[in-house]
């Protein structure tokens, strides 16, 4: 039945707006003849009601960058809210929603041909209401329009354009238009006509056509249930490793063709399959997509960090904007394969990636900023601008990361360049094989071309020394690429991910052993705790230019107290697993589905939207139910808090089918259930957390790949340790034997015999 009504939302939505395009364009001007008239009295009504709302660009007093980005526009913009919706339903208007991000480069196309042009914002403004939105300020709004427009159109992506009824309801949408019409593809302003003759002269289909698509988001918002669905075990996990074993591309690394994401949590789930089921192709999979990506032009070679994703197969050519997410999750899986494999090059990109995310993306009161552009000035054109015209300048993809050869060549000396090149695949003519809008013409995106033993046999140089050739070399590009105008920085400071980068810095301070990360992920997770909690207790979702807002969504909390249980067992802070503690009960009682099971992604306080919806895939972060089910099973393991475990139970049994149709859509829930089939491990240590012997066996534990474990320190005396006794029970009656740091390694609470001696730890580790 509900494919039944998908295809019936498609074919309706999709007929009725082609016969808008094709036979309303020349009828906008008539098409208020066709109106009936309203009674005086309600039209009066209408009148003063319209009275209160402004007609102007009303985005200049947001803290959204995305926002800011539209304050100038000549459409008259209104933020998300009842205002803009009544508004609508007081002057009989469509609504017109818009929503995209600051970094979003099809967005400032879209705002740049459309949006600031004057014949177009007036169309916009006499026929429409018009709605911007900030798709990582409320991706609660985001999810929903998205859904809609991906049941009429198949397809869904930023800016997303959605036409939405006064009480909310999608009725038809897409993705980027083109000012005029081209290609068979309807022009935005074409569009805006057509849709405005339609409602007013067919305005019954478009009415039906809403009800139609609502109902059809109702029926596909993944209710779930606990009871009828398949038993999840470890075929479930067998089968996502078929899945991710048939898409696997063997000679470049990755999943299926271009474009190519990172998703490395679908790494992350093949090193737990590894390393459950003694599978060796699955460690090949992520070894080869792990390097093939850092050798790739997706890499930034000269200042670290991932861009956002590959145009092309084989990792060369980027989409050029690089997210905090996507940062914290490959910084998680490096870490990972790191610790899987001991190859070194795992951990030097690991560094290198912190190393951009602390010099960059780091606000001084501690938080992560949310991302960087694609787009800034070429630098060649930059040097000639006045200040005004660099201001006004037009930005290009990629502008501050590409180089020409003979740039680099003067930059560096002809010797040294020519080392230089040769391992980076710099052309003298540029080395972009594919530039659909001419942007990279005569430029290189540096990648690894050649490998060090390659270049040094072709050079007659020990590979030491071209090593050193080519770290020198990255300094003196980075020290010159400062100077170029930069990227627009998105500086708003979101939770759910500064979470992943508190999680990820707080395992790379113990598997790099730098203090450096740990004290950037408690400073993050600090000034959420101080400025991102209301005094009642609520987290909130967003920070940026001095203010806290935004209730937050499930997302904040799963990722927050993912992070805060990592931040514990980075520095053994009984605060940070207290605050977990507290979170966790807070978001099963505004999240939690008592009757169906699962987590909503909005909570019982949150604004009423048109659907209430629980969302389990892991698209490019996971979803937040896929980490809250692995919070429940590691707060639960710590706490003895049976409670939690059993619901991390029933949200398995909620989305069974789901999970078992197509497990490789959902790696990360797999990761939870991989903890939770076991076994897993509860390692104390009681002992001193500065004494040489516990950071031994911190050490050694760290060394190895064991994602399935929860770890505590216990301090010596009674009294020292009773902050951690009253949250972790079980640690009461352990203590140290013979006065040295003792491990007791526990599997699903059956512990072995404890020990103090650290090759004894480390068979036991190993078993």
């Amino acid at each position: 039945m509900k494919n039944k009504v998908s295809i019936t939302v498609f074919l309706i939505g999709i007929a009725a707006i082609s016969y808008m395009i094709q036979q309303g364009m020349n009828r906008s001007n008539t098409a208020n003849q066709t109106i009936k008239k309203p009674e005086i009295a309600e039209m009066e009504s209408k009148v003063d009601a319209v009275r209160k709302y402004p007609d102007e660009n009303l985005l200049s007093k947001e803290k959204s960058p995305y926002l800011l980005q539209h304050a100038n526009n000549p459409v008259h913009w209104y933020p998300w809210g009842d205002d803009a919706f009544a508004k609508a339903k007081a002057e009989d208007k469509p609504v017109f929603l818009s929503i995209g991000y600051s970094t979003c480069h099809w967005c400032h196309v879209m705002e740049h041909e459309s949006f600031e042009n004057p014949k177009i914002a007036e169309v916009m403004n006499k026929y429409f209401v018009s709605i911007k939105v900030d798709r990582e300020e409320r991706p609660d709004v985001d999810n929903i329009y998205m859904k809609a427009v991906m049941s009429l159109t198949g397809s869904g992506g930023w800016p997303l354009s959605v036409f939405v009824t006064a009480d909310r309801k999608p009725f038809y949408g897409g993705t980027y238009f083109p000012p005029d019409s081209q290609w068979g593809r309807p022009g935005f302003k074409e569009l805006l006509l057509s849709i405005n003759d339609a409602w007013q002269n067919k305005r019954d289909e478009l009415i039906k056509s809403s009800h139609l698509i609502s109902q059809n988001l109702q029926s596909k918002s993944f209710w779930g249930q606990i009871a009828g669905n398949p038993m999840l075990d470890e075929g479930t996990l067998r089968s996502a490793y078929g899945q991710f074993a048939q898409r696997f591309d063997s000679r470049h690394g990755g999943f299926g063709g271009a474009p190519k994401f990172p998703s490395s949590h679908n790494l992350s789930y093949l090193l737990r399959y590894w390393k459950r089921a003694n599978e060796p192709k699955a460690l090949e999979m992520v070894e080869k997509t792990l390097t093939e990506m850092s050798k790739g032009g997706m890499y930034d070679h000269i200042g670290g960090g991932f861009h956002r994703y590959s145009t092309d197969q084989r990792w060369h050519i980027p989409h050029f904007e690089k997210m905090m997410y996507d940062q914290a999750i490959l910084t998680k899986t490096y870490l990972e394969a790191y610790q899987a494999t001991k190859v070194e090059k795992y951990a030097q990109t690991t560094r290198e990636i912190l190393e951009y995310v602390l010099r960059d993306m780091t606000d001084t009161k501690g938080g992560f900023y949310s991302a960087e552009d694609a787009d800034s000035l070429p630098p060649e054109k930059f040097a000639n601008m006045t200040p005004a015209e660099g201001l006004s300048g037009e930005k290009t993809e990629g502008a501050f990361y590409l180089w020409r050869y003979q740039e680099i060549v003067e930059l560096l000396g002809k010797e040294v360049a020519e080392v230089f090149n040769y391992y980076y695949g710099v052309e003298s003519r540029g080395n972009a094989f594919s530039d659909p809008h001419g942007e990279f013409r005569g430029k290189n995106i540096l990648y690894v071309s050649h490998s060090l033993d390659e270049t040094a046999q072709k050079f007659g140089k020990p590979a030491r020394e071209i090593q050193k050739i080519l770290n020198e070399s990255r300094n003196k590009l980075l020290d010159v690429r400062k100077f170029r105008p930069r990227p627009h920085l998105d500086d708003k400071i979101l939770v759910d991910w500064n979470g992943l980068m508190i999680s990820s810095l707080a395992l790379g301070s113990r598997v790099l052993n730098e203090p450096r990360y740990g004290q950037a992920a408690e400073k993050s997770a600090q000034f959420i705790l101080s400025t991102l909690v209301r005094k009642d207790g609520r987290l909130l979702h967003r920070y940026r230019d001095g203010e806290a807002g935004i209730l937050g969504t499930l997302e904040d909390y799963a990722f927050f107290i993912h992070g805060l249980i990592d931040l514990y067992e980075a520095t053994f802070k009984e605060e940070y697993l207290k605050e977990a503690k507290r979170l966790t009960e807070d978001m099963i009682k505004l999240f939690w589905h008592e009757k169906e099971g699962g987590f909503f992604f909005t909570a019982t306080d949150a604004e009423r939207l048109l659907i209430r919806e629980k969302e389990i895939y892991d698209g490019a972060i996971p979803s937040g139910n896929s980490i809250a089910a692995l919070d429940l099973l590691r707060m639960g393991r710590l706490t003895l808090n049976r409670e939690w475990e059993k619901k991390a139970q029933e949200y398995f049994k909620a989305f069974g089918q789901e999970l078992s149709s197509g497990p490789s859509a959902y790696a990360q829930s797999l990761m939870a259930l991989d903890f939770a089939i076991g076994p897993s491990r509860e390692i104390v240590l009681v002992g001193q957390k500065d004494d040489p012997q516990t950071q031994e066996m911190l050490k050694s534990l760290y060394s190895r790949f064991i994602p399935n474990k929860v770890v505590v320190l216990r301090l010596n005396s009674d009294e020292e340790a009773k902050a951690i006794s009253d949250i972790i029970p079980f640690v009461k009656g352990q203590r140290a034997l013979d006065g040295k740091t003792t491990a007791y390694v526990c599997k699903n609470y059956n512990c072995e015999f404890p020990t103090n001696d650290i090759k004894k730890f480390e068979q036991l580790l190993d078993r």
